[in-house]
């Protein structure tokens, strides 16, 4: 299965796998905040057939004059009417105009998205310069039984394997074995820590403790996160491992995982991203979301 997956992952992971997938999207900058902004909008956007994601996204790039960092931190009030007719399915500019507003208020305070997730905070105006035991556990750093509350929970180790103590496999919520749920969960908190936001806007943010497989966030924190040789992911950030990174758990990865029976689980959902992640470790421990080119690529060409 290794040499298999292996070789998999070495035909997908490829420049070429760039012109087609919203990866695409955050590869059009240099600048670090307009590929963090755009690539976790392109993500959000991710759903329906990827050529239209694509052009949905560059529709919102032109709609911010080309420069996304720039727009959100320096906008007039004035500019964000031109914002109103933008729309993707079920994300429209009620959404559009909350997520700017979000970048806006994060970039005042933080020089990365990375802190959204790893960063010590409670709500806007009321941060730390230290990092919470969310992002510790993230670098490994935390002590194997404490939570982001310092309660007795067991966060996944940096090399991967589970410590003693792991929550049945059929419970949800924050707090478990792996860093990455605590991250999610809190990550969604500080999304919606703005005064007055829009409660419709919630249903494009997943989070683990409402058992969704975040299979959007974590094809955004694989792309931020990873970094190889072969130039598809960007590996800006430093705080989060890419061992404990969670696979994205997509229809064609999903399908993929149970005709080679990395699943078993009955139904998606947060535990069988857990599921196919951990089995993924068995393979390489380090980096085990390198495997969803390897599930992914085979799906869409269908050769499984």
């Amino acid at each position: 299965m290794k040499g298999f997956l292996d070789a998999k992952v070495e035909q997908y992971n490829q420049p070429g796998f760039i012109e087609n997938d919203p990866v695409c999207i955050p590869h059009l900058f240099t600048r670090k905040q307009d590929i963090e902004i755009m690539g976790f909008w392109a993500a959000v956007l991710a759903w329906g057939q990827r050529k239209t994601i694509i052009a949905k996204c560059r529709e919102l790039i032109g709609l911010m004059d080309g420069t996304p960092y720039e727009f959100i931190t320096q906008h007039e009030e004035s500019d964000l009417k031109r914002l109103l007719g933008f729309k993707h399915r079920t994300f429209n500019a009620t959404d559009t105009l909350y997520f700017i507003e979000f970048f806006r208020r994060h970039y005042a305070e933080f020089d990365s998205l990375e802190e959204a997730f790893t960063g010590s905070f409670s709500s806007f105006g009321a941060t730390g310069s230290g990092k919470t035991n969310l992002g510790k556990a993230a670098l490994g750093e935390t002590n194997s039984n404490e939570t982001e509350s310092g309660e007795t929970g067991s966060f996944k180790t940096a090399s991967g394997e589970p410590n003693p103590g792991e929550r049945d496999s059929n419970e949800t919520g924050s707090g478990g074995s792996e860093p990455m749920e605590a991250c999610l969960n809190a990550f969604r908190r500080r999304f919606f820590s703005l005064e007055d936001f829009p409660r419709r806007t919630m249903k494009h943010i997943p989070a683990p403790e409402r058992d969704s497989a975040c299979k959007r966030l974590n094809m955004f924190l694989r792309w931020m996160v990873r970094k190889d040789d072969k130039g598809v992911d960007f590996g800006l950030w430093t705080k989060i491992l890419p061992a404990s990174l969670i696979c994205p758990c997509d229809v064609h990865v999903e399908r993929v995982a149970r005709k080679l029976e990395l699943i078993r689980r009955p139904r998606g959902g947060w535990q069988t991203a857990l599921e196919l992640t951990r089995n993924l470790r068995k393979l390489d421990p380090s980096d085990p979301v390198k495997y969803d080119f390897a599930l992914f690529g085979m799906g869409v060409a269908g050769e499984i």
